[in-house]
C-alpha cells in the first residue's frame, strides 16, 4: 500500500443490528423460540402452572449461577460450589439437630452463609497464593470438600430435617387453585433468588469492587499497573461464589426436606452453561445479571420440556451443547465485528 492510500474507517454497525447482537437478546429470543415451540407442541404448556414450576425450578440454579458469574468475570472458573453447597447444608443440618433442633431459620441460613463463605475465600487463597489455574484448585477442593463431608460428617439422608426448614418450605408467596382443580404455588424461597439478584447486579454496576472485577478478567497486568488489588478481587469472587453456594444448598435442602450429601453432583456444567448462555465470557471481562438469569431460564426450560417435544431426556446435555455453540458462535461474530 501507498502513503497516499488511507484504509477506510470500518463502518458501525446500524443500532438496531447492534442491539440485537446482544448476549441477553440472542437468550431471550432462543427462550422465546422454544416456548412457542412447545405451545405449538402442547397447548398446556402456557399456563400458570407451568411459570410457577419454572420459577421454582430455578431458585437454586440461579443463586449457584449468580456466584459463578462473578468468577467468570473476573477470568476465573469454579466447579466446586455444588460441593460447597452440599457441604454447607449437611453439616448445619447435623450441627443443628444435634445442638438446636428448634434453631430459627436465620440461624441455619448463618450456618450455612459462614460455611459457605469461609469453603470460598480458601478456593481465592489458593488460587492467589499459588498462581495455579482456578479450574485445577476448584476440581481439587471439590473432591476435597466432598471427600471430608462423606468421611467425616456422615453419608447418611436426613430426611427429619430441622423444624425451621420444614415450616419454611411450607410458606409461599401466593398459592390458588386453578379451573381445573390444580393447586399452584410459588414459595417464598424465590425471594432469596430476587434479593441476590439484586445485590449482584448493585456489586458489578455501581461498587468499585465490580469494576475491578471486570477489569481483572480483561487483563491482570493492566489491572495491576492500573493499581488495583489482584488479590483481593480473588478472594472477593470466590468468597462470594461461596457464600451464594452456601444460600443455594440451604434453599435446595428446604425445598426438597431433605440432606442429602450425594446431591448436585453433575449440576456444575448446568450452570456453567447459563451462565455462558447468558453471555459471560470464560476468559473473563464479560457478564451480566439479566443475561445469566435468562440463560437461567433457558437451561431450565429445556430440562424439564423436552419430554413434551418428543426427545428422549437422554438427550439434553445433547441439546443444551448444540445451543451453547450456536449461541457462541453468535456472540464470537458481533464482538469481532
Amino acid at each position: 500500500m501507498s502513503l497516499t492510500q488511507v484504509e477506510a474507517p470500518a463502518r458501525p454497525l446500524p443500532p438496531w443490528r447492534s442491539w440485537l447482537g446482544r448476549p441477553e437478546v440472542v437468550t431471550l429470543g432462543l427462550i422465546l423460540l422454544f416456548c412457542a415451540l412447545l405451545t405449538a407442541l402442547s397447548p398446556q404448556f402456557l399456563t400458570v402452572k407451568t411459570l410457577f414450576d419454572t420459577l421454582r425450578a430455578c431458585v437454586t440454579l440461579g443463586i449457584f449461577a449468580l456466584g459463578v458469574l462473578l468468577v467468570l468475570a473476573a477470568g476465573g472458573i469454579d466447579v466446586s460450589f455444588t460441593a460447597v453447597a452440599v457441604f454447607a447444608l449437611y453439616s448445619a443440618t447435623k450441627l443443628t439437630l444435634g445442638v438446636w433442633p428448634e434453631a430459627p431459620y436465620p440461624v441455619l441460613m448463618a450456618l450455612c452463609l459462614g460455611t459457605g463463605l469461609l469453603l470460598g475465600l480458601a478456593n481465592g487463597f489458593m488460587v492467589d497464593r499459588f498462581r495455579v489455574p482456578s479450574l485445577i484448585v476448584t476440581i481439587g477442593t471439590q473432591y476435597l470438600y466432598r471427600g471430608f463431608l462423606l468421611a467425616f460428617i456422615g453419608t447418611a439422608h436426613i430426611m427429619n430435617i430441622p423444624a425451621a426448614m420444614d415450616s419454611f418450605a411450607r410458606v409461599n408467596l401466593t398459592r390458588f387453585q386453578t379451573a381445573d382443580g390444580t393447586n399452584v404455588s410459588l414459595p417464598a424461597t424465590f425471594l432469596f433468588l430476587v434479593a441476590a439478584a439484586l445485590l449482584t447486579h448493585f456489586i458489578l454496576t455501581r461498587t468499585l469492587l465490580g469494576r475491578a472485577t471486570y477489569a481483572v478478567g480483561g487483563s491482570i497486568p493492566i489491572a495491576e499497573r492500573l493499581g488495583i488489588p489482584v488479590r483481593r478481587v480473588m478472594l472477593f469472587v470466590f468468597g462470594y461464589a461461596g457464600l451464594l453456594a452456601g444460600l443455594g444448598g440451604l434453599i435446595h435442602g428446604t425445598q426438597n426436606r431433605l440432606a442429602n450429601p450425594f446431591d448436585l453432583v453433575g449440576q456444575e456444567l448446568d450452570v456453567i452453561a447459563a451462565v455462558v448462555l447468558g453471555g459471560a465470557r470464560v476468559t473473563g471481562g464479560r457478564g451480566s445479571v439479566v443475561g445469566t438469569l435468562l440463560g437461567v431460564v433457558l437451561i431450565v426450560l429445556i430440562k424439564n420440556n423436552l419430554v413434551l417435544m418428543g426427545v428422549p431426556s437422554t438427550y439434553q446435555k445433547l441439546v443444551i451443547g448444540a445451543i451453547i455453540l450456536v449461541a457462541s458462535g453468535v456472540f464470537a461474530r458481533r464482538e469481532a465485528r
